[in-house]
C-alpha cells in the first residue's frame, strides 16, 4: 500500500491522492476507507513503554520537575452521603428563601382589581385555558419527541448521552482475548522448547551417526573416482548440507531436462528464434500496447507469495480448533529440521577433523611408495556478506558508558523530553469530497485536515512502527509541517509519537540555547541524539520553527543562536538508513523566511496544514459542542461553520475552552447556549488572513513536488489552449 501510494505521488505530481469517484461508485464512506493504525504497535511493547514511562518520571521528579502528591485520603460512602445531603438541605433552604420573599412582595402589592364575571364563569374559563395550554404542551411536546428520535435513528443528531454498557462489555471481552493470546501464546513456546529438547535427546545421536555415515561415503566415493579426499564445503557457505542439497537438486533436474528434451525432439529447428528476436519483438509489441502507467515490483511480493504457498499447502485443509491447541505434528517436523541443522554443524567440524586425519594417512601412504606428495594450499578465505558498505563507523565518544546513563543525561538536559499521548483520531476533521473533480478540471485544491491525517499516517506512523514496512517501503528520512499558529502542527508530532511508542528528541534552538556549548558540546550533542535513538528505535527528532537554523538573517532580538545546527541536520539526516526506525519532523509558522535551498536539501516531504473547509468546521463544531449534553441537539452549528471560515481548529478549541466554563455547564438547562457568547469570544482571536495563505501557497509552490506540479500545470493548460484553437479553425 506504502508503496503504491509513493507512485501515486510520483503520478499525480502531489503528495495527496483524491479518488473519491472511486469511493462513490463503491458507495463507501470516506472515513471507512481511512488507513487505521495497527494496534499491535503499541500492544506488543506496552512492557517496555511502561517501564519507560516509570524511568522518565523518576528521573523528573528527582530533578523536582514534579511536586510530591499528598496522599488523599478516601472518603467512605457515609461521609459522601451526609456531605450531598448537607449541600442539599442548604440549596433547598435558599430557594424557599427565595420563595416566600417573593410571595410577601406579592402581598405587598395589594389585592387585585375586582372582576366583573360571576365567579362561576371565572373559574370555568381559567380551568378552559389551562386544559387548551397544558394539552398543546403536551402534544408539541410529544411532536418533538417523536422528531428527535426519528432524526436519532438515522444520525441526524447526536445524542446527548452514550450508552457505555456495551462499550465496556466490548472492552472487557477484547481485554480477555489478550490474555487468553498471551496464554496460549506462553503454551505454545514451551511446547515448542519442549519438542525441541525431547528431538535432540531421543534422536540426536541417531541423526550425528546417520550425518557422519553419509559424509565419509562421500568421502571414499570420491577417493575412489578421483584419488584424493574432498574438501567439505566451509560452514559459511552452508556446510555438508549444501553439498547434499545440490547433489539432490542435480537429480531431479537431469531427470526434467531428459523428459523435456524427449518431449521437444519432434520440434523442427525452422521454428526456432534467437533469444534477441524474441527480445526486440516482445519489446514492439509492449510499445505498440502502451500499457500506460506501470508500477515498480513490489519489495513484498515474494515474501507474498511464499505466504500464499504455505497457506494452499499447509493451512487450507486445516479445520479450525476451538480449543486453539498447537499441531504437534507440525511442530515436531519443524524442531526436527532445527535440530538436524544444528546437529550438521557438529558433524561437520567432527567430519573436518576426521578428513585431516584421513589426508595425513594417505599422504603417509604415498610417501612410503615413493609418490611425491601434494601438499594441499591453505584455504581461501570466503568473502562474508556482499559488497563492504560505504557508510563510515563514527567513533563512539561514549564507549564506557550504559544507555541508562546517556537517557538519564538526555532527559536531564530536557533533549528527550516527556508528550503528552493523543491518538491520530484526535485530530479532527473532514476528508475532501471535491477535490478529484476539481483536479480533473485542471485545478490544483488544498487538502482537507482529514486528508492531512492520512498523509501523516502513511508517511511517518506505518514505517516508523514496524522495522520490515520501513526495511521495504520507500524511505522517508524528514518531514516538514508548516501552517499557521494554533492548526495542531505539534498535535501531529505528539500524535506520531503516541502511535507508535517513540522517543521525542527536541533539537528546537529554543530547547538546546545554552546546552552542550562549543564545537566539543555540538559534537557531543549530535553523537548522544545518534547513539541513544538508534538504541531506543522507533524515535522521533523534533524541530520547532524548522527554518531558524537556515535563516539569511539572524534577528537581534532572537538570542537563541538559531545557526547552530545548520550543517549538522543534513548530516543527520543523511546518515537514517532503511534499517533505522528514526525520523526527523519539524514544525513552522513562516517556512519561507530561510534558505529554501538548504531547506530542501534537510526535509523530503512538506505538508502544509491549510484553514479548515466547511466540512470540517462543520464536523469539529459538531464534535466538540455536542459532548456537552445541556447543549441543545437542534443547536445550529451550520452558521459557526460559516462566521468561523478562516479560524484554525486551536482558535475553535480556545474558544469553547472559555466559554464553556463548570458554571455555564450547569445553567445549560435553563439558560441555553446561544450563537453569541461564542461569537464575542471568537472576536478576541486572530483569523488566518488572505495574506498569509499566499504565502504558504507560494513557497509551498517553490518546493521540489510544487515546481513539478507548476510545470504540468502550464503544460496542461498549453494544451488545451492548443486544442481549442485548432476547434476553431
Amino acid at each position: 500500500m506504502l508503496e503504491m501510494k509513493h507512485e501515486l505521488v510520483n503520478l499525480d505530481i502531489s503528495e495527496f491522492s483524491y479518488y473519491d469517484n472511486i469511493l462513490l461508485n463503491l458507495k463507501v464512506l470516506p472515513h471507512e476507507a481511512e488507513v487505521c493504525v495497527p494496534k499491535y504497535y503499541r500492544r506488543e511493547r506496552e512492557a517496555e513503554l511502561k517501564q519507560r514511562r516509570q524511568t522518565m518520571d523518576e528521573i523528573l521528579k528527582k530533578l523536582g520537575f514534579y511536586e510530591e502528591e499528598e496522599e488523599v485520603k478516601k472518603m467512605t460512602e457515609e461521609e459522601a452521603v451526609r456531605l450531598i445531603q448537607i449541600h442539599e438541605r442548604a440549596r433547598q433552604g435558599r430557594l424557599r428563601s427565595q420563595f416566600m420573599k417573593e410571595i410577601r412582595l406579592l402581598k405587598e402589592k395589594g389585592k387585585p382589581e375586582p372582576v366583573s364575571e360571576s365567579k362561576e364563569s371565572s373559574n370555568l374559563s381559567a380551568v378552559l385555558n389551562i386544559q387548551k395550554t397544558w394539552r398543546g404542551c403536551m402534544a408539541r411536546r410529544k411532536v418533538q419527541r417523536r422528531k428527535i428520535e426519528e432524526m436519532l435513528l438515522i444520525g441526524m443528531v447526536h445524542p446527548s448521552f452514550m450508552p457505555s454498557e456495551e462499550r465496556k462489555k466490548a472492552v472487557e471481552v477484547q481485554k480477555l482475548r489478550r490474555e487468553l493470546q498471551q496464554q496460549y501464546q506462553a503454551e505454545y513456546e514451551k511446547t515448542v522448547e519442549e519438542e525441541k529438547e525431547l528431538c535432540r535427546k531421543t534422536k540426536g545421536g541417531q541423526m550425528m551417526e546417520d550425518m557422519a555415515d553419509q559424509i565419509r561415503n562421500w568421502y571414499m566415493q570420491y577417493k575412489n573416482q578421483s584419488g584424493k579426499f574432498p574438501d567439505l564445503p566451509s560452514e559459511e557457505s552452508g556446510g555438508s548440507a549444501l553439498l547434499f542439497r545440490s547433489s539432490s537438486r542435480q537429480g531431479t533436474e537431469s531427470s526434467m531436462s531428459k523428459s523435456t528434451a524427449g518431449s521437444s525432439g519432434g520440434r523442427s529447428k525452422k521454428g526456432k528464434r534467437s533469444p534477441k528476436e524474441d527480445l526486440a519483438k516482445k519489446k514492439k509489441e509492449e510499445e505498440d500496447e502502451d500499457p500506460g502507467f506501470k508500477m515498480a515490483p513490489s519489495n513484498f511480493l515474494t515474501d507474498l507469495l511464499t505466504a500464499n504457498t504455505e497457506y494452499d499447502t499447509v493451512w487450507r485443509h486445516k479445520l479450525d480448533d476451538p480449543s486453539e491447541e498447537p499441531y504437534l505434528d507440525m511442530i515436531k517436523a519443524e524442531k526436527q529440521a532445527e535440530v538436524e541443522a544444528e546437529l550438521r554443524k557438529v558433524v561437520d567440524n567432527m567430519m573436518r577433523e576426521e578428513l585431516e586425519v584421513l589426508q595425513a594417512a594417505l599422504d603417509r601412504d604415498r610417501a612410503r611408495k615413493g609418490k611425491k606428495v601434494k601438499r594441499s594450499s591453505k584455504k581461501k578465505k570466503g568473502r562474508r556478506g556482499g559488497k563492504k558498505s560505504k557508510k563510515k563507523k563514527e567513533k563512539d565518544l561514549t564507549p564506557d558508558r550504559t544507555l541508562e546513563s546517556l537517557y538519564e543525561e538526555l532527559i536531564t538536559n530536557g533533549i528527550i523530553k516527556k508528550y503528552p499521548e493523543v491518538p491520530i483520531s484526535a485530530f479532527k476533521g473532514e476528508r475532501s469530497f471535491a477535490n478529484y473533480e476539481l483536479r480533473q478540471q485542471g485545478k490544483d485544491p488544498l487538502p482537507a485536515l482529514g486528508d492531512i491525517r492520512q498523509v501523516i499516517t502513511e508517511y511517518c506512523i506505518l514505517p516508523l512502527g514496524s522495522k520490515t514496512i520501513r526495511q521495504n517501503s520507500p524511505l522517508v528520512r524528514s518531514l516538514l509541517i508548516a501552517g499557521p499558529h494554533k492548526s495542531g502542527k505539534n498535535m501531529l508530532v505528539h500524535a506520531i509519537c503516541t502511535e507508535v511508542g517513540a522517543v521525542l528528541f527536541d533539537l528546537s534552538p529554543a530547547n538546546i540555547v545554552g546546552k552542550y556549548p562549543g564545537k566539543s558540546g555540538l559534537i557531543m550533542l549530535m553523537h548522544l541524539v545518534n547513539k541513544v535513538s538508534r538504541l531506543m528505535q522507533p524515535a522521533v527528532i523534533y524541530m520547532e520553527g524548522a527554518e531558524k537554523p537556515f535563516m539569511k538573517k539572524v534577528p537581534k532580538a532572537d538570542k537563541t543562536d538559531p545557526k547552530r545546527l545548520k550543517k549538522d541536520l543534513p548530516k543527520l539526516v543523511k546518515g537514517i538508513g532503511p534499517d533505522d526506525q528514526i525520523m526527523l519532523i519539524g514544525v513552522s509558522t513562516t517556512p519561507w523566511d530561510c534558505d529554501q535551498k538548504a531547506l530542501q536539501q534537510t526535509y523530503n516531504k512538506f505538508i502544509y496544514i491549510p484553514r479548515p473547509d466547511y466540512s470540517s468546521l462543520s464536523f469539529i463544531w459538531t464534535d466538540l459542542l455536542f459532548q456537552y449534553s445541556g447543549v441543545s441537539r437542534q443547536f445550529d452549528v451550520g452558521v459557526l461553520a460559516k462566521l468561523t471560515d478562516g479560524y484554525t481548529v486551536g482558535s475553535i478549541i480556545d474558544v469553547i475552552q472559555e466559554v464553556m466554563t463548570c458554571k455555564r455547564i450547569l445553567q445549560l438547562v435553563v439558560q441555553p447556549l446561544n450563537h453569541f457568547e461564542l461569537i464575542n469570544a471568537l472576536s478576541k482571536r486572530q483569523p488566518v488572513y488572505k495574506e498569509e495563505e499566499d504565502m504558504f501557497e507560494q513557497w509551498l509552490s517553490k518546493t521540489p513536488i510544487g515546481r513539478k506540479k507548476t510545470r504540468y500545470l502550464e503544460m496542461l493548460a498549453e494544451k488545451q489552449a492548443i486544442m481549442q484553437t485548432m476547434k476553431k479553425k
